[in-house]
């Protein structure tokens, strides 16, 4: 079983701890402190954590609470996911502007297809100056892995943090994989890391050894696709970087609820910043879902198809309506959600019936507070409510500026 092409190039990035990263550019004090970076509630999970907070056992997912025992003097920020998808879209067209070829794998993660480059010019030089662009124009610290497949030199990039790169030569792959834990193969998780280790196979040079087939009959195929993994062949191809087609946000409450009044303050708070997103991004949407789970976990989604928009004034009243349809049973409420899909490339549309240059003018004063003081810097009035339900004031103390919603 050999892969067919031992003559590709791809290589892996990764921005090193991103959001911790993103945080210290715009706080210079949180350098060298332990950070973390997720929800605040008694739910709540880490998103991300500094390599401080690391060596304390701290890890992404990990529930909050624990973290926090666990490390106490950690700076705990909840984020601002405008502000990351800001600066991932910097990289992203640092990326775009040097690769022919190139995937986005995640908000901080990428692939690129580098196959045939060192007839022009080596691919190592070549990685290193990309990596160096990136860091010099985005401020932020990225690693790398270089080698002939995805699986390789993602392993490889996780070998090299923080901020470093590695290159795995042709011929080379199974003797750099050899020593590692198989817990370090994309798509071994905890289970079957677990089933693995009661197996005694611990490390990937084991798993070299054994005959396929026998992983086949304990895994499935997934035992035929890890022991492929842990002899460095993975075929798979760079996809090219398309543009999404949809956004959403969610919330779990702290504890479940079933206040009318708070649950819709919450939805216009979640679908005016998800209108926010789309001006942001220069993109309209068609589509409009809602979501809702309950606390006996049955979740139900209705959806309206709209005229391309990203105005407020017309996709808030189109999600309660929406949720209103949906709120019909005396369950208490475990999360809720909003969509947007059907995503095309555009600014905002004027309704010449509907529209009125001042509403325009008001949304790009809006969204100039938003970009220099973030996205929850002016909210509606309407939104303010649903903001704090099952967490703490995200605001730090210093009031956003609340709009009327008679205005727009």
């Amino acid at each position: 079983m050999r892969e067919e092409n031992t003559h590709r190039k791809i290589v892996h990035l990764d921005l090193d701890s991103f959001f911790v990263s993103v945080e210290r550019l715009l706080d210079s004090k949180l350098q060298h402190k332990p950070v973390l970076i997720g929800g605040t509630g008694s739910r709540g999970v880490v998103a991300s954590c500094s390599y401080e907070a690391r060596k304390f056992g701290i890890h992404s997912a990990m529930p909050m609470q624990q973290a926090k025992r666990m490390c106490p003097e950690a700076v705990i920020i909840r984020g601002n996911s405008a502000v990351y998808s800001k600066y991932s879209d910097v990289v992203t067209e640092i990326i775009k502007e040097s690769v022919p070829l190139f995937e986005k794998a995640s908000i901080d993660e990428f692939y690129a297809d580098l196959s045939g480059m060192d007839k022009f010019f080596g691919c190592q030089k070549f990685t290193d100056e990309l990596r160096q662009k990136i860091i010099k124009e985005s401020g932020l610290p990225i690693s790398f892995g270089l080698s002939v497949n995805k699986t390789v030199s993602k392993v490889a990039t996780g070998e090299a943090k923080p901020n470093n790169r590695i290159f795995i030569n042709n011929g080379n792959e199974k003797h750099f994989l050899g020593p590692l834990s198989v817990k370090k193969l994309p798509g071994v998780g905890i289970q079957s890391y677990q089933s693995l280790c009661n197996l005694g196979v611990k490390q990937i040079k084991t798993m070299q050894q054994i005959p396929p087939e026998l992983l086949r009959q304990i895994f499935g195929k997934n035992g035929v696709s890890m022991w492929k993994k842990a002899n460095g062949i993975d075929p798979s191809p760079v996809k090219p970087y398309s543009e999404r087609k949809s956004i959403s946000t969610e919330r779990t409450f702290a504890h479940d609820t079933s206040q009318k009044t708070k649950l819709e303050s919450l939805l216009i708070a979640m679908t005016e910043n998800l209108c926010y997103q789309l001006r942001r991004g220069n993109k309209l949407t068609g589509c409009i879902s809602v979501k809702i789970r309950y606390a006996d976990y049955q979740t139900q989604t209705v959806q309206k198809q709209v005229p391309y928009t990203a105005a407020d004034h017309i996709l808030i009243p189109c999600a309660r309506d929406l949720f209103n349809k949906l709120f019909q049973r005396r369950v208490m409420v475990r999360l809720i959600g909003v969509r947007f899909s059907k995503l095309v490339s555009g600014g905002h549309q004027i309704n010449m019936f509907e529209d009125s240059e001042r509403i325009i003018n008001l949304y790009k004063a809006m969204d100039g507070i938003r970009e220099k003081y973030g996205d929850r810097a002016v909210i509606r009035a309407s939104g303010k409510e649903g903001r704090t339900i099952g967490r703490p004031n995200p605001f730090n103390g210093s009031a956003p500026l609340l709009l009327a919603n008679r205005h727009i």
